[in-house]
């Protein structure tokens, strides 16, 4: 056994300081390990060999021994994993089955995005005027045409605000006063915001970061409106701000405890309002922001930039229009000002890196016919169909895989994998992952001394991870994990798939 031949070898050449060449016999593997550790005590020299034995034995009982510890064998597993340099399948456990993939569902989006729009693909939102300018007063309809860009006044993305900057712009121009209408165009995008399948408890509590945000043709600030939390003294109300005033209606229920620290504060909405409850306690020394969703997208951007036209030291006078409720078709106007976003290149970037559920769910219906989310779905099967991805046991319901009606298979999640890492945008695909330990990302704490490429995902009871992992001579693994109604803590689910990409990581024997 090459662990033997390993071992007496290093026994031979304890101690030796003369020029070494290793056995011809010997795998390129062992040999570097030999020249770098024939000086090292007796104790770590069996250890080198216990580890290397690990990595010689066949990859599919180690996997199967891992996933029937203790800490994982109480979830029910879906796993694929293809050797891309081999071209060959390394294991396979129940990946015909159907599981719920959570974030891993934006790989489905992103990769399709990438197929259907390309890299370059950018947003354009853009502000018109239909009417008369005299004496620095404008007059007519002043119109906001939205593209479905999640970017806009995103603060995911460190941009200037484009509302703030047309509004400065206008003034700089001579603009003193604007008087008629500001109509939004948000007919991009099909009505009907939420998903199928998406739970209540989303759009009815602050459940987390992009949880239960609306998709808006014209959207504005990631659709939230900041509330500003302050504590006072013990007993008494904290402060609310909410900016801009009137946007949310609210009630302060909570109460600043007698604590230095901890908070149990919980913002409740009215569903479909705009209507939110403040319950629960905020330390003493608490101070925090709460980013809220809107549930009127449009108005929302409209009563922003009608702000900020007067924030410039422009007087208006506005009716606030939705396009939707025009009695009339009204002419678009002459162009003033374009926005542009980021290339879509970086828009994936956000949605797989930091997991932005608001940013997938606008892609999904970009490329989505109709501006729809049922035509985001089918447009992503149209794409998977063509990579040759069978698409029959899948079920897609959304783009950021909130959904708990969304099913994959890890075989489908897999052969994307393998797809994207021979398309033309597969450079940009990859790159839009997290790498293990990178900051500011989903991976920020975990496999930081791997080479990994890989997409979370976590609901309750379900855990996904799926990407690339590159072992040390450059050739890739693409794997697929899932692991859906386990009944332990989701911390050792996790540690066991971390577990298992860095197995992959070693070179087969």
């Amino acid at each position: 056994m090459e662990k033997a031949r390993v071992l007496i070898v290093l026994r031979e050449t304890k101690g030796f300081r003369g020029r070494f060449q290793p056995p011809s016999s010997l795998t390129p593997t062992f040999k570097s390990v030999i020249r770098h550790c024939r000086a090292l005590p007796l104790t770590l020299i069996l250890l080198f060999g216990t580890l290397f034995s690990a990595a010689a034995q066949p990859l599919a009982p180690r996997i199967n021994s891992l996933l029937q510890e203790r800490r994982a064998n109480h979830a029910f597993w879906g796993v694929s994993i293809y050797d891309l340099e081999q071209d060959s399948l390394l294991f396979s456990r129940n990946a015909e089955r159907g599981f719920l993939p959570a974030s891993n569902q934006k790989l489905f989006t992103t990769a399709a995005a990438l197929d259907l729009l390309g890299s370059t693909y950018r947003y354009e939102t853009t502000l018109t005027f239909d009417g008369t300018t005299k004496d620095s007063v404008m007059q007519g309809d002043l119109r906001l045409n939205g593209s479905g860009d999640p970017t806009f006044g995103s603060t995911a993305l460190r941009l200037t605000d484009p509302l703030r900057d047309w509004a400065e712009r206008l003034a700089e121009m001579g603009v003193r006063r604007i008087e008629g209408r500001l109509i939004g165009d948000d007919e991009v995008f099909l009505d009907g915001f939420y998903p199928d399948g998406w739970s209540v408890n989303y759009l009815t509590r602050q459940k987390g970061q992009q949880m239960g945000v609306k998709a808006g043709g014209l959207s504005y600030r990631d659709n939230t409106v900041p509330v500003t939390v302050h504590a006072t003294q013990p007993g008494q109300p904290p402060e609310v701000y909410i900016q801009p005033n009137g946007v949310l209606e609210f009630e302060n229920r909570a109460v600043t405890s007698e604590r230095w620290r901890g908070s149990t504060l919980l913002i409740n909405r009215t569903f479909s309002t705009n209507r939110i409850v403040l319950t629960g306690s905020v330390a003493r020394s608490y101070e925090g922001v709460r980013n809220v969703p809107v549930s009127d997208p449009t108005a929302f951007t409209l009563r922003i930039f009608e702000e900020r036209l007067q924030q410039a030291g422009i007087e208006t006078d506005l009716e606030i229009v939705d396009v939707d409720d025009l009695e009339a078709p009204s002419s678009e106007g002459e162009p003033l000002f374009v926005h542009l976003s980021p290339p879509l290149s970086e828009i994936v970037r956000v949605i797989n890196k930091r997991s932005n559920n608001f940013y997938a769910e606008q892609v999904f219906r970009t490329y989505g016919w109709g501006g729809s989310a049922r035509g985001g779905a089918r447009r992503t099967e149209t794409f998977l169909r063509r990579a040759g991805i069978d698409t029959r046991d899948l079920s897609i319901n959304d783009g950021s895989g909130l959904s708990r009606k969304d099913l994959v298979t890890p075989q489908a999640v897999r052969e994307l994998l393998v797809h994207m890492s021979e398309h033309p945008e597969g450079k940009a695909f990859r790159a839009s992952l997290p790498r293990g330990g990178e900051r500011n990302t989903t991976l920020s704490l975990r496999l930081g001394r791997t080479n990994v490429w890989a997409k979370t995902g976590s609901l309750a009871f379900v855990r996904g991870l799926s990407g690339y992992v590159e072992r040390p001579d450059g050739s890739l693994v693409a794997f697929a994990l899932f692991a859906n109604n386990y009944t332990g803590p989701s911390y050792q689910i996790t540690h066991t798939m971390d577990d298992l990409v860095q197995m992959l990581a070693v070179p087969p024997s």
